[in-house]
């Protein structure tokens, strides 16, 4: 660890345990009573274990740029806004810290439940004192934690506007790791903090300096050294890279530069004289962690490869031994066929006879001709490259002689939609293009649609897959991360001739390869009708709910504890 991360000193906290509200001369609990008030924690805990030896509970801490349904702009909120609460459910006691982002917008009215807990801290970052504040919503068994500070509050999303990603991404996020370090130690949630010896569910990069500063910053005055961290990857792309000289922002000290130092290749360098010298926060995060999940056992594999690692592989297979993965759960109130508000009639596996009237409704709403019998296929999600809309767009023509419908959901990149406009108007009998994104109408596709279609070039763990098979709705998909997990290849001569799997994978990522695939699923809709149905039913009655997910996550808060902190 010398070598990676340096020689670690003292070094002052400041404010970091003696902290001071500015909200009616509160003063808040210095460290002496953060301790005190962890081992009361600890004995409570203590009390609850022997009331029940089947699980050991813990203080954990959720610290995510996005929670539903507070904020969402895809996966990463689902998870942290559903996953908290199935914890809770288990008996842990749970806290998410995340922005209170403010747009002006009706988003806003998502905080309206959250109450100013009239405490300030100041944080040392940036050449200066930040002072943030902490708002508070109690909902569903989870302590809902929002960070509130003026670069929150403007129009766009959690990450940028209409003009691309905001410049200070980095400052946004740095305050929201700081904040979160110190939230159990002086927010008195429900009468007393959640404590020193907490676990720490940090997601992706924007949370990536929690670990960090766990072992820089607390771990050295011995705050902290009974807490443990776990990194959740969700989507390895985005790594929060920025130019080396904002490290002294950041509020670590400088022998810990090692951490976050990262260096570009030669041929990824902008010209001749550029050093490629830069920090990586998520790759802070790899080498402090106590643990690593992703969402999907494949994108485990898959992120220790070259293909897969950008640029990240190598440390990432150093630390296999801590590495596993998880498949996300659904949220099953919201995503039920049987009692969907959103769709225009039920079904289930009992009685799929509701299944054909969603697809009739689907169609009269999208101006297509009601035709019960016509295979109809979906695409549900962002439009960028990394979900393979490029493939769809190439395929479309030949996929068009065939005798189907094609209804497209999302927003993105502008020249997709621009094509998905143009190819509306080439086939208005048998495609739609919804340009935006639309809750209702999502719902009503993979309820009314037959076949979903997930070309993805990687897929972290995917959800609209796992709505689609809880739907009825058979899914083809790139063999890829989270797809390949959880959809398995249909073989009709499998179980005697009853038949196996729950949709089709295709590799190689090509149009050819995407396109048989396809055919074989729209043959086997038109003329093996009970091995459809057979493909629907296996989906429907598959469990990715979210208490098993859960499940899953607590034997790896035991193997966090169980080993000693990775860096003390």
């Amino acid at each position: 660890m010398d070598v990676i991360l340096g020689k670690k000193q003292d070094v002052s906290l400041g404010n970091a345990l003696h902290l001071q509200s500015q909200s009616d001369n509160k003063v808040v609990e210095d460290s002496s009573t953060h301790e005190i008030n962890g081992r009361e924690e600890e004995a409570k805990d203590l009390e609850g274990e022997e009331k029940s030896k089947t699980r050991v509970t813990h203080n954990i801490v959720f610290v995510t740029s996005e929670a539903a349904p507070y904020s969402k702009t895809g996966g990463l909120g689902d998870v942290c806004g559903s996953l908290p609460i199935a914890l809770a459910d288990r008996g842990h006691r749970v806290m998410v810290v995340s922005p209170r982002y403010i747009s002006g917008g009706p988003s806003d009215k998502n905080y309206a439940g959250a109450e100013d807990l009239n405490c300030r801290i100041k944080i040392s970052c940036f050449g200066g004192l930040q002072e943030v504040s902490f708002f508070h919503e109690y909902r569903a068994g989870v302590d809902w934690v929002f960070v509130d500070h003026p670069s929150y509050h403007r129009p766009g999303n959690p990450y940028g506007d209409i003009h691309g990603a905001y410049g200070d991404n980095q400052f946004r996020f740095t305050l929201l790791c700081h904040a979160a370090c110190e939230a159990p130690l002086v927010l008195p949630l429900g009468g007393f903090t959640y404590g020193e010896k907490s676990l720490f569910l940090v997601n992706d990069w924007h949370a990536g300096l929690v670990p960090v500063l766990l072992a820089a910053k607390y771990r050295s005055h011995g705050v902290y050294k009974d807490a443990r961290s776990i990194l959740v990857i969700h989507n390895l792309a985005h790594q929060g890279v920025e130019p080396a000289t904002t490290y002294e922002n950041l509020g670590l000290p400088t022998e810990w530069y090692g951490a976050l130092e990262w260096v570009f290749p030669t041929w990824a360098r902008t010209h001749a004289l550029d050093k490629g010298e830069a920090v990586n926060i998520l790759k802070g995060a790899v080498v402090t962690a106590d643990r690593i999940l992703t969402v999907s056992q494949g994108y485990s594999w898959e992120i220790t490869t070259v293909e897969g690692g950008y640029g990240l592989n190598e440390l990432l297979s150093s630390r296999k031994s801590v590495l596993n993965g998880i498949t996300n759960g659904i949220d099953v109130t919201e995503w039920d066929p049987a009692s969907d508000k959103l769709i225009d009639f039920h079904y289930s596996m009992d009685d799929l006879s509701g299944k054909v009237k969603c697809k009739t409704a689907l169609q009269k709403e999208l101006g297509l001709p009601v035709r019960p019998d016509c295979p109809m296929i979906g695409f549900i999600g962002r439009l960028d490259y990394q979900k393979g809309t490029d493939l769809i767009q190439a395929g479309m023509p030949d996929l068009m002689q065939d005798d189907v419908q094609f209804v497209m959901l999302g927003s993105g990149d502008k020249q997709t939609e621009d094509w998905m406009r143009a190819t509306e108007s080439t086939y208005k009998d048998k495609f739609r293009g919804w340009v935006g994104f639309n809750v209702p109408i999502s719902h009503k596709i993979t309820a009314g649609c037959d076949i979903l279609l997930m070309p993805s070039r990687f897929e972290p763990c995917g959800l609209n897959q796992l709505y689609a098979m809880r739907y009825g709705t058979v899914p083809v998909v790139h063999c890829t991360g989270g797809l390949r997990d959880t959809v398995e290849n249909f073989n009709p001569y499998a179980q005697e001739g009853s038949g196996q799997g729950t949709g089709w994978t295709f590799s190689p990522l090509c149009k050819e390869s995407m396109l048989g695939a396809l055919r074989y699923a729209i043959e086997t809709y038109r003329k093996h009708k009970t091995s459809w149905e057979g493909l629907m039913r296996r989906g429907m009655e598959r469990d990715y709910t979210w208490g098993n997910a859960a499940s899953q996550y607590e034997q790896v808060f035991d193997w966090a504890f169980f080993d000693q902190p990775y860096v003390k």
